[in-house]
């Protein structure tokens, strides 16, 4: 019996544990469901994780797309009022410009009674080797004629017409090589011309000319307009005294012209139609 227990006890062992666990197995299966339901309960369960994994990913995908359209919907959105915005700040910008412009001119007409203006918007500013022009949007449909004078919102001395369209026109600068006017030393009244200069006309500045010869120049003076010959009204400012120089010649003098305005800058001007002509 010994010798039985010795050779087979290992195997005996292994018996018994498997009944037991068989009987344990039968016992939980009969107290909870049948076999082979829980048999198939338990071959299906990778399939019914794997389908509830496939639908979980599903589910995170569409709630990911319905998320990123509505971000890009919003977006849009975003977009579209930030554009409205943009377009109210500009037109609120043209507003302020043209309620300032708009002061501007009425102080210059409050200060200029006997000048009747037309506004116009620069459309070029030309330039070339002996010329410096300006066109305009305004002409014949507007009243407005050759040799009509244009200035500034301050009432600086731009130019004069000189070519006309229906509704364009031409300006020569007064810095441009053809220019040429009656003109006055503010301070001291003395008459003078101011002239553009083919020199000076790439520096933006024009020169005064037969200045006499007891003349006291400073650095600043004011040149105005001096309304003689009716071509142009009287006082307006053309510039300040920037240099005073002496002609190639040696002997006489002429003064280096700053204008009020850039040129290039100019984007509204007043074109003079009417003004009172001094004799």
């Amino acid at each position: 019996m010994r010798d039985f227990f010795s050779k087979h006890g290992i195997w005996i062992l292994l018996t018994a544990a498997a009944l037991a666990v068989t009987l344990s197995l039968l016992s939980y299966f009969s107290t909870t469901s049948s076999v082979l339901h829980n048999a198939a309960g338990v071959v299906s369960y990778p399939f019914r994780a794997a389908a509830q994994a496939v639908s979980g990913w599903v589910e995170d995908k569409q709630h990911y797309y319905r998320s990123y359209n509505d971000l890009i919907e919003e977006n849009q959105a975003l977009r579209e009022e930030v554009a409205e915005l943009r377009a109210l700040s500009r037109q609120a910008e043209l507003d302020r410009s043209e309620n300032a412009l708009l002061r501007e001119l009425l102080d210059l007409r409050e200060q200029r009674r006997d000048l009747v203006f037309e506004s116009a918007k620069v459309l070029e500013h030309g330039s070339g080797n002996w010329t410096s022009t300006l066109t305009l949007n305004r002409g014949t449909n507007h009243g407005v004629a050759v040799k009509n004078v244009v200035v500034s919102s301050e009432g600086y001395l731009i130019g004069i017409v000189t070519e006309v369209g229906v509704n364009w026109c031409t300006v020569r600068t007064i810095v441009d090589t053809d220019t040429e006017l009656g003109a006055l030393l503010f301070r001291t009244g003395d008459v003078i011309i101011a002239e553009g200069e083919l020199a000076l006309m790439g520096e933006n500045r024009l020169r005064a000319v037969y200045l006499p010869n007891d003349a006291t120049l400073l650095i600043g003076d004011y040149v105005v307009t001096s309304g003689l010959g009716g071509y142009y009204p009287s006082d307006l400012v053309i510039g300040t005294v920037e240099s005073v120089e002496t002609d190639d010649n040696g002997f006489a003098q002429y003064a280096v012209l700053a204008p009020m305005v850039c040129f290039d800058d100019l984007t509204e001007v007043f074109i003079i139609k009417e003004f009172e002509i001094v004799e």
